[in-house]
């Protein structure tokens, strides 16, 4: 066994990971709580299916984000940004085809509004919960 894979950064960057997969995880089940007739989150497992989905949004984001915001940026200029929410929907959309029974997503425009809240909650969440974090050390 290579003795990096198992250092010390790799374990924190590992459990800043996971925490922050957690703290989606919350914000995505309650945003399902909020929006019941919008956003569908099978409970069963202890929110196992939750977590999935917030694993499955963070590659999405990290992968297939960027290059929707790049091929959309004539549309989001045009409409001064308020196109962009309907990129976090597409995301939203792509996760729930993935995980149709347990994860799933019903109309367009509470779904936006689902999208903004979530959104929101992840940026206050960074700003407030992980920058305090990562400046402790």
């Amino acid at each position: 066994m290579d003795q990096k894979l198992f250092s010390k950064q790799n374990l924190y960057k590992f459990f800043d990971w996971l925490i922050r997969m957690i703290g989606y995880t919350l914000i995505l089940l309650f945003t399902a709580l909020l929006f019941k007739n919008t956003l569908y989150i099978d409970n069963s497992y202890y929110g196992l299916w939750g977590f999935i989905a917030a694993v499955f949004i963070y590659l999405l984001n990290k992968t297939l984000k960027p290059v929707l915001v790049w091929l959309t940026i004539p549309i989001t200029g045009v409409t001064l940004g308020l196109f962009y929410p309907f990129i976090n929907l597409i995301i939203l959309k792509i996760v729930s085809l993935i995980l149709t029974p347990h994860f799933q997503i019903y109309g367009i425009w509470f779904a936006v509004c689902a999208s903004i809240l979530i959104s929101v909650m992840n940026v206050l969440m960074d700003t407030l919960v992980f920058k305090k974090i990562n400046e402790k050390g």
